[in-house]
C-alpha cells in the first residue's frame, strides 16, 4: 500500500526518524495554534509524484497567503486524482538535497540501496551522469545494508557523506522493522553540520506483513477515509475496490487473478464493472457476515444494474458458498438488481438447489453468464 507523504512522515517519526514538524488540513479555515512555525510548506496530499511541477507543493508566510493557497490546492485534480488534504509543514532552509532509498529487489532475493548526493524534483535526470546515482543489491539484513549505505558515500563531501550515512543507517532499521517494501527520501536534506532530515517521504508498506505491525495498524484506522480498501481489508479480510463508479456491473468473485481477470474480460466485451473483488471464501467459516458488507458496499454502486457472482471453487464447498450467499440476500434487501451466478468446483448441485429457491439460474460457462448479463442490461 501507498502511504500519503503526511502518513510515511508520522510513520518515519514513530520510528524515532526525524521529519518537518507538520500538521494535515482537509480545509480553508485554519487554527494558528495547531500549526508549525512559519515559513511553511503547503503540499497537496495524493498518490502520485510531480506535485511540484503541478504547483501543488508552494511556500507561505503568513496566514492569509497559506490560506490562499489552500483554497487553490484542495479540490485540485492531478494525473486523475482530487486533492483532500494538504500537509502543511514548516520550510527547512539552508540545506542541500539528496537522495536514499531501500526497496525489495524480489529477483535477486534482496534489498536494493540507491543514493544519491544529489536529490529533488530533478532527480531522474542525473541517470545520464556517470556515478551521480550509486546502487547495490544486498541481504535483506540491517548489517548488510548499514555496510553497504557507508561503501556507497565514499567519496562525497564530508558532510553528505556523513549525513547519508547516518540517515542510512536510521532508515534501514525503519524499513526492516516496519517490514517496508519500499523507502524512499527525496529529498534527503542535509545540513552543514552533517545533520539530515527527511524533506520528502514516499514508503509502500507490506499488506501480508500488517498483523505484524501494531503501530501501522494504529495508524491506518486512524486514517481510514485516506485508505478505505486496505482499512476494509483489515477489517473484513477481503480486498474491495471500487474501478468505475458508474459501473454497471457488480461483481461477487473470488481470486485476485481471476477477478481481474474477468474485469479484463467485461470490458473487452464492453461492459462495465463496477468492482473489483477477492471475496476469499476460504475465510467465510461459515459466517455471511463478509457476504453481507460486499453485498452493501455493492449496493452502494449508483448504477449497478446487475450483480455477477463468479466463484471457482477448490477447497470451498460451493452447496455452504450458496447457503451463505441466500442468508446474504435476505439481509440486503437495499441490492435490488437481478443476479447472474456462474460456478464452477465441488458442491455444484447443491448450490443450484440454494440459488433456486431465490430464483437465480446457475450456469458453468462464462459465456453464458456474460450473455444473462447482457439480457439484464439491454433497454
Amino acid at each position: 500500500m501507498f502511504l500519503l507523504e503526511h502518513d510515511a512522515k508520522t510513520l518515519l517519526a514513530l520510528h524515532g526518524a526525524p521529519v518537518p514538524r507538520g500538521v494535515l488540513l482537509d480545509r480553508v479555515g485554519i487554527d494558528a495554534a495547531g500549526l508549525p512555525p512559519p515559513p511553511w510548506i503547503v503540499k497537496a496530499q495524493i498518490a502520485t509524484g510531480g506535485r511540484g511541477n503541478a504547483g501543488l507543493i508552494r511556500t507561505a508566510t503568513t496566514g492569509s497567503e497559506l490560506e490562499s493557497h489552500l483554497r487553490e490546492i484542495l479540490g485540485a485534480t492531478h494525473k486523475g486524482m482530487t486533492v483532500r488534504a494538504c500537509r502543511i509543514e514548516t520550510q527547512v532552509t539552508g540545506v542541500e538535497e539528496a537522495y536514499l532509498s531501500y526497496t525489495l529487489d524480489p529477483v535477486a532475493a534482496g534489498v536494493r540501496v540507491i543514493m544519491s548526493a544529489r536529490g529533488g524534483v530533478d532527480i531522474e535526470s542525473l541517470a545520464a551522469i556517470p556515478g551521480a546515482i550509486r546502487s547495490a543489491t544486498v541481504a535483506p539484513q540491517l548489517p548488510a545494508l548499514v555496510a553497504q549505505a557507508a561503501q556507497l558515500t565514499t567519496g562525497f563531501a564530508p558532510h553528505v557523506a556523513s549525513a547519508l550515512d547516518a540517515a542510512a543507517r536510521e532508515l534501514a532499521r525503519v524499513f526492516m522493522e516496519a517490514e517496508l517494501s519500499l523507502l524512499e527520501i527525496n529529498p534527503l536534506f542535509v545540513r552543514r553540520d552533517g545533520g539530515w532530515i527527511a524533506g520528502d517521504a514516499k514508503i509502500v508498506t507490506d499488506d501480508n506483513a500488517l498483523f505484524r505491525q501494531p503501530q501501522l495498524r494504529a495508524l491506518l484506522a486512524s486514517r481510514a477515509v485516506a485508505y478505505p480498501e486496505a482499512q476494509r481489508k483489515q477489517e473484513h479480510g477481503c480486498d474491495y475496490v471500487v474501478v468505475d463508479p458508474d459501473g454497471e456491473i457488480g461483481l461477487l468473485t473470488t481470486g485476485a487473478g481471476l477477478s481481474m481477470m474477468l474485469i479484463d474480460e467485461l470490458r473487452a466485451a464492453g461492459l462495465k464493472p463496477y468492482n473489483f473483488l477477492d471475496v476469499r471464501t476460504g475465510g467465510l467459516r461459515g459466517n455471511a457476515m463478509r457476504l453481507v458488507s460486499v453485498l452493501n458496499w455493492i449496493a452502494e454502486g449508483r448504477r449497478v444494474r446487475v450483480l455477477l457472482v463468479n466463484i471457482f471453487a477448490g477447497i470451498t464447498d460451493l452447496g455452504e458458498f450458496a447457503r451463505l450467499l441466500t442468508e446474504a440476500f435476505a439481509r440486503t434487501p437495499q441490492l435490488k438488481v437481478p443476479v447472474v451466478a456462474r460456478l464452477v468446483g465441488t458442491g455444484l448441485d447443491t448450490a443450484r438447489k440454494f440459488l433456486a429457491g431465490r430464483d437465480i439460474p446457475v450456469v458453468t460457462d462464462l459465456g453464458a453468464a456474460l450473455d444473462q448479463v447482457r439480457r439484464h442490461l439491454a433497454p
